[in-house]
C-alpha cells in the first residue's frame, strides 16, 4: 500500500486483503479485525468482510487528521494475518457536510442530533425501501439531486431482499439458503455504488438490516428478521455492518415488526451482537401505533427512539398527539425521538382507504415535528418507496393501493412540503424548541401544536386549518415578531395581530413563527 495515500477527514479508507488458505465459510467461520492507529497513538478496529472468492476488505472513516497506519488482527491462522499498511489522513475541502463537519452523533443534550464538529442537525429522511435495490446507476443520480435540492439528508431503505423486493434488479438475493446463510458479494457490490452515491449527496445512509414485518403469511420467506434464526441475523447483520461501517450511516436493526414484550429480549440479544464495539447510531423501526422506547432503555446500542405513527387518518394523528411520541419525552429517558414513517403521499389510508395527500402528509410531519423536542422526521411517497417503472400495486402490499411510476412519484407536492418544513426549520435554533400547549388558549392546545424555548424568545406553531389563535403572552418574551409561512409553498404570508390573537393572512393550513426582530442600529 502506497504510504503517501490522502484519505479525507471523514472520508472512507478502503484495503483489499487475499487470504492464502481457502475457507469453505468464509462469513461465518472467518473473523479478521484490522486496527488502525493514529500517530497520537489512539487507535480503532474494524472488522473486514468477505469480498467472494480469496478476498477481504476493510472499510474505515478516519475522524483525525495526520499520519494513520494499520495492520490484521487474526485470532488463529486464516491467510489474513499480517497485511499492514500507511494513509495520511487531510482535511475535506468539501462542501458535503458529511465531510465538513463529520459524522452524526446524539447532542449533548440527548433530544436532537448534531454533527461531530456540534453542528446540530435536522434530521429530513425519506423511504426509498426498495430504490438501491431496484434502481439503474443513472436513476439513481436522478432521484438523490432531487432529494438533495429538497434538503432531504438522510435516505432509508432496505440492505437486504425483502417482502417487497425478493431480489434486486439483477435477480440476486443478498443471502441464499437458511441455516447457515450463504451471502452473495455480487448483490452487495451493486449496493455499494448506491450507498457511495446517498454519501455523495451528502446525505446519510439508513440502512434496515432485518426486515421483520409479518402481517403478510404468503411472503415470510423474504423477511430476514422472520425466515432466519437468532444466530444467522446475527451473521448477516454484522456482515452490512462491517461492510458499510466506514460510510456515513445510521443503522435501523430491524424494520416493521413488533419489538415489545417477549420479543424485546431476542432484539436486545441481537442488537449486543451487531453492534458491540462500534459507536455509530443506531435504532428500531417498529411497526405502526407501537412504542419501543422503553424495551430498550439499558441498550449501549440502541442511541435514539424511532416510531411510525403509520397510515392511518384519525388513529395515527390522535396517536401523535395524545400518545406515546407527546408524552414520554417528559418522563422517558432523554433521547430524539423520531417518526421514521408517517403517512404516505398517495398511499392509500387502512381504514377509509382513501389516498393522502400533500396536505395530510403536512399535518401528520408538523405535528409529529412538535409533538416533542423537534429533531426531524421522514417523510415518505407510495411509488417511491417500492420504486416501480410503471404504476402498479407493490409486491406483498395488498391494501396500499395502486403506486405511480417512481418517476412521477419523486414529484408530488408532499415533498415540496418537505422542502418547506425545512426552509422554516434551518434558519432558527430549533434544538431549542420544547412542546408547549399552554401557549395556546380557546380549548385549542389539542388542534394546534405548538413549542416555545425555555428562555420564551422563540415559539413556533402549526395551524392545521389556519385561521387565528389566541395565546399567552405572558409565557412569551416582549417583542417578539410573528411571522407566518404557507408550509405548502414555503411562502411568506402577513400576520394580523389583535392583542394576543395573532391571525395568518390566506386559507389552508400555516406555520406561525414569533422570533426577536432585527436589531436597531445605534
Amino acid at each position: 500500500m502506497d504510504p503517501k495515500m490522502i484519505v479525507p477527514k471523514w472520508g472512507r479508507f478502503e484495503t483489499r486483503l487475499t487470504a492464502r488458505l481457502k475457507h469453505d465459510e468464509p462469513v461465518s467461520g472467518v473473523r479478521v479485525d484490522v486496527e488502525f492507529t493514529h500517530e497520537s497513538g489512539a487507535s480503532r478496529s474494524v472488522e473486514g468482510f468477505w469480498d467472494g472468492g480469496a478476498n477481504w476488505t476493510a472499510r474505515f472513516s478516519p475522524d483525525s487528521t495526520g499520519q494513520w497506519s494499520w495492520r490484521t488482527c487474526c485470532a488463529e491462522d486464516n491467510g489474513l494475518d499480517g497485511a499492514s499498511g500507511e494513509f495520511e489522513c487531510e482535511s475535506a475541502e468539501s462542501s458535503n457536510p458529511l465531510y465538513r463537519r463529520g459524522r452524526i452523533q446524539i447532542a449533548q443534550d440527548r433530544r436532537h442530533f448534531q454533527h461531530a464538529d456540534g453542528t446540530p442537525l435536522y434530521w429530513l429522511g425519506d423511504t426509498a425501501w426498495n430504490g438501491p435495490l431496484k434502481s439503474s446507476a443513472e436513476d439513481w443520480e436522478t432521484y438523490l439531486d432531487d432529494r438533495a435540492a429538497k434538503g432531504f439528508n438522510v435516505i432509508q431503505f432496505v440492505a437486504t431482499h425483502w417482502l417487497a423486493a425478493a431480489g434486486d434488479a439483477a435477480g440476486r438475493r443478498a443471502y441464499n439458503g437458511t441455516n447457515p446463510i450463504h451471502i452473495d458479494p455480487e448483490f452487495f457490490h451493486r449496493l455499494d455504488r448506491r450507498v457511495n452515491a446517498i454519501n455523495e449527496h451528502g446525505m446519510i445512509a439508513a440502512p434496515v438490516l432485518a426486515w421483520t414485518a409479518n402481517w403478510n403469511p404468503d411472503a415470510l420467506d423474504l423477511n430476514p428478521g422472520t425466515a432466519l434464526a437468532e444466530e444467522q441475523i446475527v451473521t448477516l447483520a454484522k456482515y452490512i455492518v462491517a461492510r458499510y461501517g466506514g460510510h456515513q450511516v445510521v443503522w435501523i436493526l430491524a424494520g416493521d415488526g413488533d419489538y415489545r414484550g417477549v420479543q424485546a429480549e431476542r432484539w436486545r440479544r441481537i442488537g449486543r451482537a451487531v453492534f458491540g464495539g462500534q459507536d455509530q447510531l443506531a435504532t428500531m423501526h417498529p411497526g405502526g401505533l407501537m412504542w419501543v422506547a422503553g424495551e430498550f432503555d439499558g441498550e449501549p446500542w440502541f442511541h435514539f427512539n424511532g416510531y411510525q405513527s403509520g397510515h392511518w387518518r384519525e388513529e395515527s394523528e390522535t396517536w401523535i398527539t395524545q400518545g406515546p411520541p407527546s408524552s414520554d419525552w417528559k418522563s422517558g429517558k432523554p433521547r430524539p425521538h423520531i417518526n421514521l414513517e408517517f403517512c404516505y403521499e398517495s398511499h392509500e389510508d387502512f381504514v377509509f382507504h382513501r389516498p393522502f395527500d400533500a396536505r395530510d402528509v403536512r399535518r401528520a410531519a408538523w405535528k409529529s415535528l412538535l409533538a416533542g423536542p423537534p429533531c426531524g422526521l421522514t417523510y415518505g411517497c407510495h411509488g417511491v418507496w417500492n420504486w416501480d417503472e410503471e404504476a402498479t400495486r407493490p409486491m406483498n402490499h395488498p391494501n396500499t393501493g395502486i403506486a405511480r411510476p417512481w418517476r412521477e412519484a419523486i414529484h408530488l407536492p408532499g415533498s415540496d412540503s418537505m422542502r418547506s418544513l425545512k426552509a422554516v426549520i434551518a434558519p432558527i435554533e430549533w434544538w431549542r424548541l420544547r412542546p408547549c400547549s399552554d401557549l395556546v388558549l380557546d380549548g385549542l392546545e389539542r388542534a394546534i401544536p405548538a413549542a416555545r424555548s425555555e428562555a420564551a424568545d422563540l415559539a413556533l406553531l402549526y395551524l392545521p386549518e389556519g385561521g387565528s389563535v389566541p395565546l399567552r403572552m405572558d409565557l412569551l418574551r416582549p417583542g417578539l415578531v410573528p411571522r407566518s409561512v404557507d408550509p405548502a409553498t414555503g411562502e411568506s404570508c402577513a400576520v394580523a395581530v389583535d392583542g394576543n390573537r395573532f391571525t395568518p393572512t390566506g386559507s389552508g393550513d400555516r406555520v406561525l413563527l414569533l422570533q426577536p426582530g432585527p436589531r436597531k442600529e445605534e
